[in-house]
């Protein structure tokens, strides 16, 4: 599935994830985040949920971002009484610095989440973030997502999380 993007006059495709792409989205990730993962990781996450797995491309072909995501049974982030639901855990999301607030990230986190609930019957959907990470705790924020927890020391660098989520 493609889908057209256009947003704030420059053109892009967010389209499923392929086994061609994995080289490219480890070299997004390594410039753009400092939790990486090995290349095994990303083809296990392509292989098992690739329906929710997306790229963003641009019109020349180049790809700046991806959303790496899981499915998961678990404790809801959401309802009060502990509840098991399916839900939908967003592993890994980076565009590309100078690619950024052209709602590539936007466009990458509504393809997923639509795949998540669609493909894989998922209640929810829950990120964690870093509690400095101002841009993308907004851009959440507007699509819906809200800080459930702090987790403590979550990052190798001893930085702590929020662990955030919203219903699909």
């Amino acid at each position: 599935m493609e889908l057209a993007e256009t947003s704030k006059g420059k053109d892009f495709i967010i389209r499923n994830a392929r086994m061609d792409d994995i080289d490219e989205i480890m070299r997004i990730n390594r410039l753009t985040l400092p939790e990486n993962y090995p290349y095994y990781f990303f083809v296990e996450h392509l292989k098992e949920y690739g329906l929710a797995f997306f790229v963003a491309v641009t019109n020349e072909g180049k790809i700046v971002g991806y959303i790496m995501p899981r499915i998961e049974w678990g404790f809801s982030n959401l309802k009060q009484l502990p509840t098991l639901v399916r839900k939908g855990h967003v592993v890994s999301i980076a565009v590309l610095e100078e690619y950024r607030r052209k709602g590539i990230g936007t466009a990458l986190l509504e393809s997923s989440m639509r795949s998540m609930k669609n493909e894989y019957n998922a209640d929810e959907v829950y990120l964690e973030v870093r509690v400095s990470n101002y841009a993308a705790i907004s851009l959440y924020e507007k699509l819906g997502f809200k800080k459930v927890k702090v987790l403590k020391s979550y990052y190798a660098d001893g930085e702590d999380a929020y662990l955030m989520a919203r219903p699909l």
